[in-house]
C-alpha cells in the first residue's frame, strides 16, 4: 500500500514519535553519574554535528545571509524554547521515572493545540478538541501515584 502525497506528514510524524520514545529511554540511561545540564550540552553537540552532516550531504546548505529576518526571529524563538525544554526535560528525567516524565512532556500536544489556535489561527473541530482533552486526561492518569 502506498501513501498519498498528502499523508507523508503522517509517516514522518510517526517516525518522530518512535525516535522521541527512544530519546526518553536513552536519555534516562545516559543520565547515570552525570549532571543533567552537562548531559544536555553534550547531546546538543551531537545533534548539531549530525544535522550539519545531514544538511551538507543532501546539498541543502545555503548562505545564512539569504534567510529572511522574520525567519531568523522565529527560529531563534524556537531554539530558545527547545533549549529550555531540553534542560527541563533532562532535569526531570534525572529525577523521575522515564515513563512518567515522558507522559508529562507530551502535554506539549495539548499546549500546541492551544498555542496554534492563538498564534497560528489554526482551528480544531469538536472531535479534535475532544482528542486533546483525552490526551490531557491520559497524561493525568499516567502521572498520578498508584
Amino acid at each position: 500500500m502506498t501513501m498519498a502525497p498528502t499523508s507523508h506528514w503522517l509517516f514522518w510524524a510517526a517516525l518522530s514519535a518512535v525516535f522521541a520514545a527512544m530519546t526518553a529511554v536513552f536519555a534516562k540511561a545516559g543520565l547515570q553519574n552525570i549532571d543533567s545540564d552537562y548531559a544536555t550540552l553534550l547531546r546538543t553537540g551531537f545533534v548539531f554535528v549530525l544535522l550539519a552532516c545531514f544538511v551538507f550531504a543532501l546539498g541543502k546548505w545555503r548562505d545564512p545571509a539569504t534567510v529572511a529576518p522574520a525567519t531568523w526571529g522565529w527560529l531563534l524563538a524556537s531554539a530558545l524554547a527547545t533549549g529550555a525544554s531540553w534542560i527541563c526535560y533532562f532535569r526531570a528525567m534525572k529525577l523521575g521515572d522515564a515513563s512518567r516524565v515522558a507522559a508529562v512532556d507530551k502535554l506539549s500536544l495539548v499546549l500546541v493545540a492551544v498555542f496554534a489556535f492563538f498564534v497560528l489561527h489554526e482551528r480544531l473541530d469538536t472531535r479534535g478538541w475532544l482528542g486533546v482533552l483525552l490526551v490531557a486526561g491520559g497524561v493525568l492518569l499516567l502521572t498520578l501515584k498508584r
